[in-house]
C-alpha cells in the first residue's frame, strides 16, 4: 500500500475528520484515533476501518505528556478544532513541530485558521452557504438545497485535507522537514467549486441564469431525473446533440424536438414531454431500452440498489463484509500499490480506548504503570473496562 509505514494520529471529531483518517488508513497508514474519556452522549465513528484508538485526558498534564510522547513518533497529526483550541490544550502547531519537525500537523476546520468566523461555530450547511456554493444547489424558484452533508464535510473536508496531507508527505520525502496544512471545509467548497466561479462571466446556461434556470442544475429538460411508472426515477444527460437525438428517438420525439435542443424557450414543454413519455414504462423497461444505446441515460439507483448493480459488481465498486454489510471499496484504484477495505465489518465501529494498553506498552509504559493510569482517570482502556 502507498502509505504503509506512515503513522497518524487523529483527533476524534465528526464526519470529515474520521473520513481524512479512512482515506489514510484504507492505503496502508496506520492510523490512531485519538479519543476522550467516554461521554454519557457521543457519537458512534463508523468511518473506523482500519484504525486503533487511544482514550487520553488531556485536560491534565499526564495525559498531555502521552499526547507528546505519540507526536514524537508520528509523521501525522489531524485535528478538527475550531482555531487556537489545539493551541489552549498546549499541543498546537508551534509546539507539536517543535518536538517533532517532520510532523505533517493538518488542521480540519470549518472556516479556517484566519478570518473573523474562524472561532465560530458551524456545520456543512453552514461552511457551504458561506462558500458562495449552496446558493447555487436547488430547483428553480425554490430555497437552496443542501446535498446533505456529502460536500463541504466529506469533499471539501476530509477528502481535501487527505489530499493536503499527501502533498505536504511528498515534500518532506524531499526536502526532510513537516508543515502545517490549513483545510478551511469553507473555502475548499469554494475551492471544489471554481469551475462555478471560472465561467460565471463566461459561458451562458451554466451559471449565469438564475438558480434552476441553467444547463447543469435542472434548468435545461435533458439534464434531469424523471420519474417513471413504477414511482422509481431515470436521470437523463444528454447534453451533446448525438446523445440529446438518441434520447428522442426513445421517446418517439424526434419528429418535434430534433433540431431546437439548445431553445430555452421550449424547455419547459419538451420537459413536459420528456415526463409524460417516462412515466409510460416502469425504471427496468427503461433500463432495458437504453441499456445498449449510448445516450447518457441510467436508473437513480438507492443505496441497495447500487451495490446490487451488474456493472458495479463487476468493477469491484464495493465490497461484502464478513458479517454481510456491502460498503463502497478504495478509489481511486493504483495499479502498483492500490489501498484495501477491512473486510471485517466488526471493526468497523471502534470502541473509545479499544486499544489504549496496547499504544501504551509501545510506547514503554509497563501494565503496572497503565493500571495507575487508569486508577488516576488519565486513560481509559476498554478492554479493562469490559472485564469489570
Amino acid at each position: 500500500m502507498a502509505l504503509r509505514g506512515i503513522k497518524v494520529l487523529e483527533f476524534a471529531g465528526l464526519a470529515p475528520g474520521p473520513f481524512c483518517g479512512k482515506i489514510l488508513a484504507d492505503h496502508g497508514a496506520s492510523v490512531l484515533r485519538i479519543d476522550r474519556l467516554p461521554q454519557p452522549n457521543f457519537s458512534v465513528d463508523v468511518l473506523a476501518d482500519n484504525k486503533k484508538s487511544i482514550s487520553l485526558n488531556l485536560k491534565g498534564s499526564p495525559g498531555i505528556k502521552i499526547m507528546k510522547e505519540l507526536v514524537a513518533t508520528s509523521d501525522v497529526l489531524i485535528e478538527p478544532f475550531r482555531a487556537e483550541t489545539m493551541e489552549r490544550m498546549g499541543l498546537g502547531p508551534d509546539t507539536a513541530l517543535e518536538i517533532n519537525p517532520a510532523l505533517i500537523y493538518a488542521r480540519l476546520s470549518g472556516f479556517g485558521q484566519n478570518g473573523n468566523w474562524r472561532h465560530k461555530a458551524g456545520h456543512d450547511i453552514n461552511f457551504l452557504s458561506l462558500s458562495g456554493v449552496l446558493s447555487r444547489l436547488g430547483r428553480a424558484n425554490s430555497k437552496p438545497t443542501p446535498p446533505q452533508n456529502l460536500l463541504a464535510d466529506f469533499a471539501g473536508g476530509g477528502l481535501m485535507c487527505a489530499m493536503g496531507i499527501i502533498l505536504a508527505l511528498f515534500e518532506r520525502s524531499r526536502k526532510g522537514i513537516g508543515q502545517v496544512v490549513d483545510c478551511s471545509m469553507t473555502a475548499s467548497s469554494a475551492y471544489i467549486a471554481s469551475f462555478f466561479f471560472h465561467s460565471k462571466d463566461l459561458f451562458p446556461f451554466i451559471t449565469q441564469q438564475k438558480t434552476g434556470e441553467n444547463l447543469l442544475d435542472s434548468g435545461c429538460p435533458f439534464y434531469d431525473t424523471y420519474k417513471t411508472l413504477d414511482g422509481k426515477f431515470m436521470a437523463v444527460g444528454a447534453l451533446e446533440p448525438q446523445f440529446f437525438q438518441r434520447v428522442i428517438e426513445k421517446l418517439n420525439l424526434v419528429d418535434k424536438y430534433s433540431t431546437s435542443q439548445m431553445d430555452p424557450s421550449i424547455w419547459e414543454e419538451m420537459r413536459k414531454d420528456f415526463e409524460l413519455q417516462f412515466a409510460k414504462s416502469t425504471q427496468k423497461e427503461w433500463g432495458e431500452i437504453f441499456e445498449n444505446v449510448d445516450a447518457c441515460v441510467s436508473p437513480v439507483l438507492d443505496l441497495d440498489e447500487a451495490v446490487s448493480h451488474d456493472h458495479n459488481r463487476e468493477a469491484d465498486s464495493f465490497v461484502d463484509t464478513k458479517s454481510g454489510v456491502t460498503i463502497p471499496n478504495v478509489s481511486p484504484i493504483l495499479s502498483e500499490s492500490p489501498g484495501a477495505i477491512n473486510v471485517n465489518e466488526s471493526a468497523r465501529i471502534l470502541p473509545i480506548g479499544a486499544n489504549t494498553e496496547e499504544v501504551l506498552n509501545e510506547l514503554g509504559y509497563s501494565s503496572h504503570q497503565v493500571t495507575e493510569l487508569v486508577g488516576s482517570n488519565v486513560v481509559y482502556c476498554h478492554n479493562t473496562a469490559s472485564k469489570l
